[in-house]
């Protein structure tokens, strides 16, 4: 049995690939990219067609469904499954809850409100405007009342 090496990301090697960018694929790339925006309280030029989101050290990009089709048909890719893919985007934060009081203010739809994991990080996970899945976390914070 192989065993898979623990570290953590600050003692890990550099990676031949490195990531850059989350992507999400939108029929409404404005009114997505403008959420993200407003969530991360960054500045983004909103068009139709493409738009980036600064988050730090990568970026959240999106793009519309049919710049960037890609074909879930059976001719394309015989055996594959026919679904929509589903993601989820870690964002980290200094303090959950006092995050989860601006973030409440943007309507979006709670999956769990923040609470403190078994493993020491206090988390949030809500879905965004088109149903994705994002999960604001703070390593080892305890609970603030």
């Amino acid at each position: 049995m192989a065993r898979i090496p623990t570290h953590t990301i600050e003692d890990a090697p550099a990676a031949a690939l490195e990531l850059v960018q989350s992507r999400i694929v939108t029929d409404d790339v404005a009114r997505l990219a403008a959420f993200y925006a407003g969530l991360v309280q960054a500045e983004a030029v909103l068009n139709d067609y493409y738009v980036e989101v600064p988050t730090g050290a990568i970026s959240v990009g999106f793009s519309r469904r049919h710049f960037t089709e890609y074909r879930e048909d059976q001719t394309a890719c015989p055996g594959c499954p026919q679904h929509r893919a589903q993601i989820i985007l870690d964002f980290r934060a200094c303090d959950v809850d006092a995050e989860y009081r601006r973030i409440a203010g943007l309507g979006v739809d709670w999956l769990t409100l923040p609470t403190t994991q078994p493993w020491g990080n206090r988390a949030m996970i809500f879905r965004d405007p088109e149903g994705n899945l994002i999960n604001v976390f703070s390593p080892g914070q305890a609970a603030r009342g």
